[in-house]
C-alpha cells in the first residue's frame, strides 16, 4: 500500500540518522488512552501523548497485497496499578486504536504528517502478571476481520422493522420474490 508522505517526512526518512516514533491512541469506555514512545509529555495533532518511553511495545504489522485481515497488538510492560485497572474494566471488544509512526529532528520537534500505521479494532486485552514485571499486551484486528462474519440481518420485511420501525421498503418482498416479471414485449 503506498502512503502519502509530506516532503519533509520524506526527507528525514533519507537522512543519515533516524529518531522514529510511535503514537498509540486506544480508545476505552471511559475515553482515549494516547501515549508515545519517548519520555515526557509532547503534543501532536492537537493532542497530549503520555510517554511510555522503552516500556510502548508494538507487534508486527503486516502489509499485503491481497486482501488479507491482519492485525497487530499493543503492549506495555512496567505497567502502574492503575492501567492495569483501565485494562480490566475498561477495554471493550471492537473500540478503535490507532498506530502512527513518526520521525523527529534532531531538536526533538515532531516531523510533519507522521504516517497512520495501523487501523483496527481491540480484540482481546492479555495481563501477564509474575514476579519480575507486569504486561498488559491489547490485540486489535482489521475492520476486514468482518467480512468472515455471517449476517443475521436479511432483506425482509422482519429485519427492517427490527432495525427501523415503521419503514415499509421491505413490506412487500416475500410478495414478489417467486413472481415472474416479463420485460419487453410478451
Amino acid at each position: 500500500m503506498s502512503r502519502a508522505l509530506s516532503s519533509e517526512f520524506a526527507a528525514a526518512l533519507s537522512a543519515r540518522d533516524l529518531r522514529p516514533v510511535i503514537f498509540f491512541e486506544g480508545i476505552f469506555a471511559s475515553g482515549p488512552l494516547r501515549l508515545w514512545s519517548g519520555l515526557g509529555e509532547i503534543g501532536w495533532a492537537g493532542q497530549s501523548w503520555s510517554g511510555a518511553g522503552a516500556l510502548l511495545g508494538l507487534g508486527a504489522i503486516e502489509e499485503t497485497s491481497e486482501v488479507v485481515a491482519g492485525g497487530t497488538s499493543v503492549s506495555l510492560s512496567g505497567v502502574p496499578l492503575d492501567l492495569v485497572q483501565l485494562a480490566i474494566e475498561e477495554a471493550r471488544q471492537g473500540l478503535p486504536g490507532r498506530v502512527w509512526l513518526g520521525l523527529l529532528t534532531e531538536e526533538g520537534q515532531i516531523i510533519a504528517d507522521p504516517v497512520l500505521a495501523f487501523a483496527g479494532r481491540l480484540d482481546v486485552p492479555e495481563i501477564t502478571d509474575d514476579a519480575e514485571s507486569c504486561r498488559i499486551t491489547i490485540s486489535y484486528e482489521s475492520r476486514l476481520i468482518d467480512l468472515n462474519t455471517a449476517r443475521s440481518w436479511r432483506y425482509t420485511h422482519e429485519s427492517q422493522q427490527a432495525l427501523h420501525p415503521g419503514d415499509r421498503g421491505f413490506e412487500y418482498v416475500t410478495a414478489i420474490q417467486d413472481r415472474e416479471i416479463t420485460w419487453g414485449r410478451g
